[in-house]
Protein backbone atom coordinates (compact mmCIF):
# COMPACT_ATOMS: atom_id res chain seq x y z
CA UNK A 1 0.00 0.00 0.00
CA UNK A 2 2.80 2.23 0.88
CA UNK A 3 4.94 2.07 -2.40
CA UNK A 4 1.22 2.41 -4.49
CA UNK A 5 0.92 5.84 -2.47
CA UNK A 6 4.44 6.40 -3.26
CA UNK A 7 3.84 6.10 -7.11
CA UNK A 8 0.47 7.93 -6.81
CA UNK A 9 2.42 11.11 -5.49
CA UNK A 10 5.13 10.53 -8.50
CA UNK A 11 2.09 9.90 -11.50
CA UNK A 12 0.64 13.30 -10.10
CA UNK A 13 4.14 15.01 -9.99
CA UNK A 14 5.01 13.73 -12.94
CA UNK A 15 1.53 14.98 -14.83
CA UNK A 16 1.13 17.91 -13.51
CA UNK A 17 3.99 18.71 -15.40
CA UNK A 18 2.79 17.09 -18.68
CA UNK A 19 -0.67 18.24 -18.15
CA UNK A 20 0.33 22.27 -17.82
CA UNK A 21 2.58 22.17 -21.15
CA UNK A 22 5.64 23.49 -20.97
CA UNK A 23 4.69 26.53 -23.60
CA UNK A 24 2.08 27.87 -20.79
CA UNK A 25 4.73 26.96 -18.12
CA UNK A 26 7.39 29.47 -19.52
CA UNK A 27 5.07 31.71 -20.38
CA UNK A 28 3.54 32.07 -16.68
CA UNK A 29 7.02 31.88 -15.45
CA UNK A 30 7.69 34.58 -17.74
CA UNK A 31 4.84 36.58 -16.72
CA UNK A 32 5.42 36.06 -12.71
CA UNK A 33 9.16 36.62 -13.37
CA UNK A 34 10.36 38.93 -16.03
CA UNK A 35 7.36 41.59 -14.80
CA UNK A 36 8.07 41.05 -10.99
CA UNK A 37 7.32 43.64 -8.76
CA UNK A 38 11.21 44.38 -7.75
CA UNK A 39 10.61 45.70 -4.47
CA UNK A 40 9.06 42.18 -3.21
CA UNK A 41 12.97 41.21 -4.16
CA UNK A 42 14.46 41.48 -0.80
CA UNK A 43 11.61 40.02 1.29
CA UNK A 44 11.03 36.95 -0.78
CA UNK A 45 14.61 36.41 -1.17
CA UNK A 46 14.75 36.42 2.39
CA UNK A 47 11.39 33.78 2.14
CA UNK A 48 13.36 31.65 0.32
CA UNK A 49 15.87 31.20 2.21
CA UNK A 50 14.45 30.48 5.39
CA UNK A 51 12.97 27.08 3.98
CA UNK A 52 15.54 24.74 5.05
CA UNK A 53 16.44 26.53 8.47
CA UNK A 54 12.76 26.07 9.65
CA UNK A 55 12.35 23.01 8.33
CA UNK A 56 15.89 21.23 9.56
CA UNK A 57 14.62 23.41 13.24
CA UNK A 58 10.97 22.62 13.53
CA UNK A 59 11.56 19.17 14.25
CA UNK A 60 14.77 20.28 17.01
CA UNK A 61 12.42 22.90 18.49
CA UNK A 62 9.15 20.34 18.82
CA UNK A 63 11.58 17.23 19.96
CA UNK A 64 13.70 20.13 22.36
CA UNK A 65 10.58 21.07 23.96
CA UNK A 66 8.42 17.74 24.39
CA UNK A 67 11.90 16.56 26.14
CA UNK A 68 12.24 19.79 28.47
CA UNK A 69 8.67 19.48 29.21
CA UNK A 70 8.93 15.21 29.84
CA UNK A 71 5.93 15.02 27.29
CA UNK A 72 6.36 11.91 25.83
CA UNK A 73 3.76 12.83 23.04
CA UNK A 74 5.29 16.05 21.97
CA UNK A 75 8.52 13.99 21.59
CA UNK A 76 7.12 11.61 19.31
CA UNK A 77 5.72 14.65 17.59
CA UNK A 78 9.09 15.80 17.29
CA UNK A 79 10.23 12.24 15.54
CA UNK A 80 7.93 12.65 13.60
CA UNK A 81 8.73 16.08 11.76
CA UNK A 82 11.99 14.16 11.00
CA UNK A 83 10.76 11.31 9.86
CA UNK A 84 8.70 13.63 7.35
CA UNK A 85 11.75 15.17 6.10
CA UNK A 86 13.98 12.80 6.10
CA UNK A 87 10.88 10.90 3.40
CA UNK A 88 10.79 14.15 1.25
CA UNK A 89 14.30 14.66 1.00
CA UNK A 90 15.03 11.03 -0.40
CA UNK A 91 12.11 11.67 -2.97
CA UNK A 92 12.51 14.89 -3.91
CA UNK A 93 16.38 14.40 -4.58
CA UNK A 94 15.61 10.49 -6.31
CA UNK A 95 12.73 12.53 -8.51
CA UNK A 96 15.38 15.69 -9.29
CA UNK A 97 17.81 13.40 -10.56
CA UNK A 98 15.87 11.13 -12.44
CA UNK A 99 13.78 13.32 -14.19
CA UNK A 100 16.96 16.00 -14.87
CA UNK A 101 14.98 19.30 -15.73
CA UNK A 102 17.27 22.00 -16.59
CA UNK A 103 16.64 25.23 -14.94
CA UNK A 104 14.60 28.46 -16.42
CA UNK A 105 18.30 29.64 -16.72
CA UNK A 106 19.81 27.30 -18.28
CA UNK A 107 17.05 26.51 -20.91
CA UNK A 108 17.10 30.41 -21.75
CA UNK A 109 20.79 32.14 -20.98
CA UNK A 110 18.42 35.27 -20.98
CA UNK A 111 16.60 34.63 -17.84
CA UNK A 112 19.20 36.22 -15.07
CA UNK A 113 18.13 34.01 -11.23
CA UNK A 114 18.44 35.86 -8.59
CA UNK A 115 19.94 33.49 -5.91
CA UNK A 116 22.36 30.71 -6.69
CA UNK A 117 20.66 27.65 -7.78
CA UNK A 118 22.73 24.04 -8.53
CA UNK A 119 20.72 20.76 -8.43
CA UNK A 120 17.67 20.14 -11.56
CA UNK A 121 14.76 22.17 -11.43
CA UNK A 122 11.59 19.44 -11.17
CA UNK A 123 10.74 19.16 -8.02
CA UNK A 124 11.52 22.25 -6.05
CA UNK A 125 13.44 21.89 -3.09
CA UNK A 126 12.57 24.46 -1.34
CA UNK A 127 9.19 24.67 -1.58
CA UNK A 128 9.15 20.49 -0.80
CA UNK A 129 11.02 20.95 2.34
CA UNK A 130 8.20 23.99 3.04
CA UNK A 131 5.11 22.28 2.25
CA UNK A 132 6.54 19.05 4.04
CA UNK A 133 7.20 21.06 7.23
CA UNK A 134 4.01 22.95 7.22
CA UNK A 135 1.65 19.34 6.71
CA UNK A 136 3.71 17.91 8.97
CA UNK A 137 3.03 20.63 11.80
CA UNK A 138 -0.38 20.59 10.53
CA UNK A 139 -0.83 16.76 11.11
CA UNK A 140 0.50 16.46 14.26
CA UNK A 141 -0.94 20.05 15.97
CA UNK A 142 -4.33 20.37 14.02
CA UNK A 143 -5.28 23.61 14.93
CA UNK A 144 -5.72 26.68 12.82
CA UNK A 145 -3.76 28.88 14.30
CA UNK A 146 -0.71 26.40 13.12
CA UNK A 147 -1.92 25.48 9.75
CA UNK A 148 -2.64 29.10 8.98
CA UNK A 149 0.79 30.75 9.03
CA UNK A 150 2.28 27.16 8.45
CA UNK A 151 0.73 26.90 5.08
CA UNK A 152 1.29 31.38 4.58
CA UNK A 153 4.62 30.62 4.55
CA UNK A 154 5.31 28.04 2.64
CA UNK A 155 2.93 29.17 -0.22
CA UNK A 156 5.12 32.46 -0.25
CA UNK A 157 8.47 30.09 0.21
CA UNK A 158 7.34 28.30 -3.08
CA UNK A 159 6.11 31.98 -5.07
CA UNK A 160 9.49 32.85 -4.31
CA UNK A 161 11.87 30.47 -6.12
CA UNK A 162 9.13 31.44 -9.63
CA UNK A 163 9.89 35.59 -8.79
CA UNK A 164 13.86 34.49 -7.96
CA UNK A 165 14.02 32.98 -11.31
CA UNK A 166 15.29 29.15 -10.28
CA UNK A 167 11.87 27.54 -10.93
CA UNK A 168 9.13 27.29 -13.32
CA UNK A 169 5.34 26.94 -11.78
CA UNK A 170 5.09 23.36 -12.14
CA UNK A 171 8.28 22.61 -10.26
CA UNK A 172 6.67 24.55 -7.34
CA UNK A 173 3.40 22.62 -7.47
CA UNK A 174 5.26 19.26 -7.80
CA UNK A 175 7.51 20.56 -5.08
CA UNK A 176 4.07 21.78 -2.96
CA UNK A 177 2.35 17.81 -3.44
CA UNK A 178 5.57 16.10 -3.26
CA UNK A 179 5.99 18.17 0.13
CA UNK A 180 2.38 17.39 1.52
CA UNK A 181 2.05 13.69 0.15
CA UNK A 182 5.92 12.83 1.83
CA UNK A 183 3.77 13.85 5.10
CA UNK A 184 0.45 12.16 4.45
CA UNK A 185 2.55 8.82 3.61
CA UNK A 186 4.66 8.76 6.78
CA UNK A 187 1.66 9.49 8.87
CA UNK A 188 0.37 6.43 7.37
CA UNK A 189 2.93 4.80 7.62
CA UNK A 190 3.56 5.27 11.48
CA UNK A 191 -0.01 4.68 11.91
CA UNK A 192 0.28 1.26 10.44
CA UNK A 193 3.31 0.20 11.98
CA UNK A 194 2.78 1.49 15.69
CA UNK A 195 -1.08 2.03 16.46
CA UNK A 196 -2.61 -0.69 14.37
CA UNK A 197 -5.14 -2.68 16.72
CA UNK A 198 -3.07 -6.08 17.98
CA UNK A 199 -4.30 -9.47 16.15
CA UNK A 200 -6.14 -11.54 18.06
CA UNK A 201 -3.94 -14.78 18.90
CA UNK A 202 -5.21 -18.37 17.30
CA UNK A 203 -4.84 -21.17 20.24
Amino acid sequence: MLLFRTRLIVSALIASTSLVGQGFDEELFEQLHTNRQTGLDTPLKWASETASPVSMLAPSIVFGSGFLQMNRSTKHKGLFLAECMAVNTVFTLGLKYTLDRDRPSEANNQIEPLTDASSPSLPSGHTSNAFTTATALTLAFPKWYVAAPAYAWASAVGYSRIHLGVHYPTDVLAGALLGAGSAFVTAWANKKLFHAPAKPRNY
